[in-house]
Order: structure tokens, then C-alpha cells, then sequence
């Protein structure tokens, strides 16, 4: 007797991994156009302070470059770990955690060394526009962590709701309706 047709394989085959290894999926697309937005835009900030020729009062410059070269470092790091399997190897409430305050710290460095840049420099146009790019770069930073805390916030007041409702639940409940 061939029971081959009423019974099938209980485990699903290995998925084949990606030949890039890259994945978007564990990221909204709000916030990997976010995270995207932040490597592109402190990488150009970083490109044009580099091309900045001279400098008379050079600690605004200084500061800047490295603002813009740490944040241009770690913003990518931390992308790729969510788009890589990386992501898979490391404990997710943490990695939320770090991104938080790694942007959250980096978006108000930024704008801190956007404004000591922009008060100090020798006003050439390419200081004026990474300036620009130290801006928005900042503006991204800060937006992105603005939209983990309320994704945070939003995520703390439904387990608010929940717990109140734990009289009702099934494992409250009596097996059998035995007195």
C-alpha cells in the first residue's frame, strides 16, 4: 500500500540565499529611504569639506570632518547590518536600541558641527555647499530618530492596552466548568 499521495514532507526545503546577500525587507521603506538619505547625504558633506583648499579659523573645519566622516561610517554600518544576514546574528531589541541612540547622537552632533562650520568658515562655495549637505544630513538623522521614538511610543501604548484585558484570557479560564 503506497501512502505517497495522502501524506507530504512536514519541512519546508532550504531556501537558497540571495546572490547578492542584500535584503530591503526588515526595514519600511520610510525608514530605508531615511537610512539610505543619511549615507548619501553626510558621504557628500564629507567629499566637499575634503575638497575645501584652506581654511583660516580650521577647528569648525576639523570638527566638521570628523562629524561628517563618523557619521558617514557608522550610518553605513548600521545599514548594512539591516540589509545584510547580519542581521540575523545579532539580537533585534538591541540593534533597535543602537540605532536609536547612534542616530539620534550623530543627527544633533551634526547639526552642532553644521553650525560651528557654517560660523568659522572662510565662505568659498564649496564650504557653503557642504555646509548645506551637513544640514540636511542633520535633518535626516534627526527625522529618522524622531520616527523610531514614535514607532517606540506607539508600540509601548498598545502593550498598555492589552494588559488590562488578561482577566478574559483562555489560560484564566477553568479547563472543565466544574465547581
Amino acid at each position: 500500500m503506497d501512502n505517497g499521495g495522502v501524506y507530504s514532507p512536514t519541512t519546508e526545503p532550504q531556501s537558497k540565499p540571495r546572490t547578492c546577500g542584500c535584503t530591503f525587507g526588515r526595514l519600511s521603506r520610510q525608514r530605508l529611504l531615511l537610512k539610505a538619505a543619511q549615507v548619501l547625504l553626510s558621504f557628500l558633506a564629507f567629499i566637499l569639506e575634503e575638497i575645501v583648499e584652506s581654511c583660516v579659523l580650521c577647528g569648525g573645519l576639523y570638527f566638521f570632518e570628523f562629524i561628517s566622516f563618523s557619521a558617514t561610517f557608522l550610518s553605513l554600518l548600521i545599514f548594512i547590518v539591516y540589509c545584510t544576514s547580519a542581521y540575523d546574528k545579532v539580537e533585534k531589541a538591541r540593534l533597535r536600541t543602537l540605532d536609536f541612540w547612534v542616530t539620534t547622537v550623530v543627527g544633533v552632533l551634526f547639526f552642532v558641527a553644521s553650525i560651528v562650520f557654517a560660523a568659522t568658515n572662510d565662505k568659498s562655495s564649496v564650504e557653503t555647499v557642504a555646509i548645506v549637505f551637513g544640514f540636511l544630513a542633520s535633518i535626516g538623522f534627526l527625522a529618522d530618530g524622531i520616527h523610531m521614538f514614535m514607532e517606540k511610543r506607539k508600540v509601548k501604548e498598545n502593550k498598555s492596552e492589552n494588559i488590562g484585558n488578561t482577566q478574559n484570557t483562555p489560560e484564566n479560564q477553568p479547563l472543565n466548568n466544574q465547581i
